[in-house]
């Protein structure tokens, strides 16, 4: 295969596959090939090379019978593949060698891939780093998503505000995509349920009158890092049983012909459509089953190629189910097992559970999924009933054994009865599942104390913690070269592998040799992207100042406002002493706001507007730099990451459930400063404290505050500086043309009671801040602790926490894959 050593890639194949392409894919000679043409055809020459790899891998599972397990996210944020696929492949010599060539540079090429547009934050990139690291990691995995047509938005912005535009990510195909249409999944939606007399059981529901549609699934394979693993990520597209109606057409209703195709097409269409409407909702509901429906009949069309039953299914499959919104794959299970193969109820209930496993993402109430009664009914009525019978016996058990505890029953019920009836999705997946995870330690304690302390008394060993990680490969490797690079040169390349083998990094934090390499490599990251800044937004940037960065999804308990208001702060402090000393900073944010999160728009607002007057202000003198570069997507990470300096996580204590954005940062150099929350604890329990900048209330701290009738009017009244920050949005002396603008965000903190502790924090960010200021002022000390960051970031590997999931959760092991002849 493409890694024996016998049978190495050469420049020579890659230049002769890629004319191949370029001659029968594009129909080109290399004369009058554009950029496009010669990306297409290299990257269909790096598929070449995968796909021995990917069929061995799926024969060698068949053979070997072995447990699989099923990754269900409605997001996969994975990225430009190009570049990874030829690190993985360990290629990146002789592509260079076979394109220089034939005249075609490879950095232009890895510009032309495509990014798709799969998800929408950390989600979505979490699942893509898992899905790197199973396949690097040699486990028998799948990931299923959906394709969707038009991802996450395109962000732009007007006069300072969101604008959301579509992404047409598959406006001109897809490389990396294969059609699978022989393994088309009907799926079906609404109708009634009928009980129909059966001889052999006696009246049985039976789900009639449905509406049909089909899913066609479109594999992209996942490469193991130079192994001969390759995996792969089945997407779902939507499209209609029958696409064309050419009868109605003949009689003129050219509208109607089209509708059933245009009504399919339409769950696929967008990522997250927005749910402020019902016809919003009902579609949002119909995407998650439709991923669950099409998901699990693969799987259970896969285990049945070996297995004449499905007794055994458990011992064979695990489905882990990303957030909330894959958790009707427990009721699809039940059905299935249930309604097509007549299976026992108990027996379908035991096999359901110790197949599905549940990971927990949030510790927002608003966050966790709840669906109306009367909408499932509607779209899915069979689950529905299977939901209240699940219900039923699970309320009977704890009955049982808490006999007449209403209030438990009230709050462990799958059903929310308090005003409109709705199914509590999480509640689903926890009593669906045999292991409930959250996603960093303190997430962990507040999910089994704060969010769930019933679920976690009835089932005290399903909750455990796998804390999340990120894939060097992606987040070091690709995005840091030169970095990367003088790893490799000083304690070899086994950190690839095993990313613990950085800790042979630390020696080196206090060699002058050392940090003057490091910070140079810094340096010229931080002049690439200001560059970058430069040609896109037109306002110059210092390589010299330090780089702030925030970049992640725009909300409120992530409290992009919080840097916003130190910004201003120090803005009114040079506006009062224009001579004074002050450390020149560059501010970079990025992120957007989902569009009907209007708070989250205006703070885009407010940051844009703050950002006009302060880099034309001749009294700041470039002293202070805002920019919000547009559309953040994992590209764009790429840049911005290895040329940090100061990495804000900031969220309100208790409400981050992880963040992974903090590891790739650290991972990078950057020194964070952030609050006792998500995997920051980690952080700093790892890198070491005294290399982390922790502030503000913890979160037991903050849960005092609110239970003693938190006033931030207190705050307001006792800090000056808080006070004339706060007049400066009240009133918007950005644009006094608009004074009212963002009344609502000083309403928030302020007459809304300030939910997420901006006002108690204020000061002590301030503080911490200041401590990073005069850090940065010494260059050495800076250096030692940046480099111990990266030095002790290796537990933060995401492979670290796939054996964990492995070993924990899915018990299946790794299998390796022999070379091809």
């Amino acid at each position: 295969m493409y890694f024996s050593k016998d049978n190495a890639v050469t420049a020579e194949m890659i230049a002769e596959r890629a004319l191949f392409h370029l001659k029968y894919s594009r129909g080109k000679t290399l004369q009058v090939a554009t950029d496009f043409d010669k990306f297409w055809s290299f990257a269909h020459v790096v598929r070449d090379l995968v796909i021995d790899g990917f069929t061995a891998t799926q024969e060698e599972y068949l053979q070997k019978d072995v447990k699989r397990v099923y990754y269900l996210s409605m997001e996969f944020l994975i990225g430009k593949l190009l570049e990874r696929n030829v690190l993985a492949l360990d290629i990146l010599k002789p592509s260079i060698e076979a394109l220089k060539k034939l005249d075609i540079d490879l950095s232009t090429v890895i510009q032309m891939d495509i990014e798709a547009g799969l998800g929408n934050g950390g989600l979505g990139r979490l699942a893509a780093c898992f899905l790197d690291s199973m396949a690097s990691m040699e486990l028998p995995a799948y990931g299923y998503g959906l394709r969707y047509e038009h991802g996450i938005f395109r962000q732009e912005f007007e006069d300072g505000w969101q604008q959301e535009r579509p992404d047409n990510w598959l406006e001109l195909g897809y490389p990396w995509e294969m059609v699978r249409p022989e393994y088309t999944m009907p799926v079906f939606v609404y109708g009634r349920v009928e009980n129909i007399s059966d001889t052999r059981r006696g009246k049985q529901p039976v789900w009639t009158d449905w509406q049909m549609f089909k899913a066609v699934p479109y594999d992209i394979p996942m490469i193991g890092f130079q192994t001969n693993t390759v995996n792969m990520l089945r997407l779902w597209s939507a499209r209609a049983d029958e696409g064309f109606r050419l009868d109605v057409f003949n009689q003129g209703d050219y509208v109607r012909a089209v509708e059933e195709k245009n009504w399919a097409e339409n769950v696929t269409k967008v990522l997250y459509p927005s749910d402020n409407t019902h016809a919003g909702q009902e579609l949002r509901l119909i995407q998650e089953y439709f991923l669950v429906s099409c998901s699990v009949r693969d799987i259970v069309r896969r285990h049945e190629k070996k297995h004449s039953d499905l007794r055994d299914f458990a011992e064979k499959n695990a489905v882990q189910m990303n957030d909330t919104h894959p958790a009707l794959a427990v009721a699809e299970l039940m059905r299935i097992f249930c309604d097509e193969y007549e299976m026992p109820w108990d027996n379908a209930w035991e096999i359901t559970t110790k197949t599905c496993a549940y990971t927990n993402h949030t510790l927002l109430p608003e966050a966790l999924e709840t669906w109306p009664v009367e909408l499932i009914n509607r779209v899915l009525p069979r689950h529905l009933q299977i939901i209240y019978e699940i219900n039923h016996r699970f309320l009977q058990r704890v009955e049982m054994a808490h006999p007449g505890n209403s209030e438990l029953i009230q709050k462990v019920s799958l059903i929310e009865e308090n005003g409109h009836r709705s199914v509590r999705m999480a509640n689903l997946a926890v009593v669906g599942s045999h292991a409930v995870n959250g996603v960093a330690g303190l997430h962990s304690k507040l999910l089994r104390e704060r969010v769930m302390p019933e679920m976690s008394e009835l089932y005290p060993n399903k909750f455990i913690n796998v804390t999340n990680g990120i894939t060097h490969r992606r987040w070091l490797l690709k995005c840091n070269p030169e970095l990367s690079a003088l790893i490799t040169d000083k304690i070899g390349s086994g950190w690839i592998h095993n990313l613990k083998e950085l800790t042979k990094l630390e020696p080196l934090a206090t060699d002058k040799a050392f940090q003057k390499e490091f910070m140079a490599i810094k340096r010229r990251n931080k002049e690439a992207l200001g560059k970058m800044i430069e040609n896109d937004l037109h306002i110059p940037i210092h390589p010299d100042s330090l780089f702030d960065v925030q970049v992640k999804r725009l909300h409120m308990y992530k409290r992009q406002l919080l840097s916003t208001m130190y910004l201003i702060t120090l803005y009114q402090r040079i506006k009062a002493n224009p001579k004074m000393d002050i450390l020149p900073r560059t501010f970079v944010f990025a992120a957007k706001a989902a569009p009907g999160y209007h708070l989250a728009k205006r703070l885009i607002k407010l940051i844009n507007s703050v950002a006009v007057v302060v880099n034309h202000d001749p009294d700041v003198a470039g002293r202070l730099k805002v920019v919000f570069l547009p559309d953040y997507n994992v590209s764009l990470a790429e840049k911005i990451i290895p040329a940090a300096d100061l990495s804000e996580q900031i969220s309100t204590a208790g409400k981050e459930a992880s963040g992974t954005g903090n590891m790739k940062l650290s991972l990078n150099g950057a020194l964070t400063i952030g609050t006792w929350d998500g995997a920051n604890i980690e952080i700093a329990q790892h890198v070491g404290e005294e290399n982390i900048f922790i502030f503000g209330h913890r979160e037991e701290e903050l849960h005092a505050l609110a239970q003693n009738s938190y006033n931030p009017w207190t705050y307001y009244d006792n800090d000056q500086e808080l006070q004339h920050v706060l007049e400066a949005i009240r009133v918007n002396s950005f644009d006094p043309s608009q004074p009212a603008l963002f009344m609502d965000l000083f309403d928030d903190l302020t007459r809304h009671g300030d939910p997420f502790f901006y006002m108690a924090d204020y000061r002590l960010y301030l503080d911490a801040q200041e401590k990073v200021e005069a850090l940065f002022r010494q260059p050495e000390a800076w250096a030692e602790k940046s480099i111990l960051n990266v030095a002790r970031m290796g537990w933060f590997s995401s492979d670290r926490t796939i054996n964990e999931y492995a070993e924990k959760i899915w018990g299946i092991k790794p299998i390796s894959i022999p070379d091809t002849e």
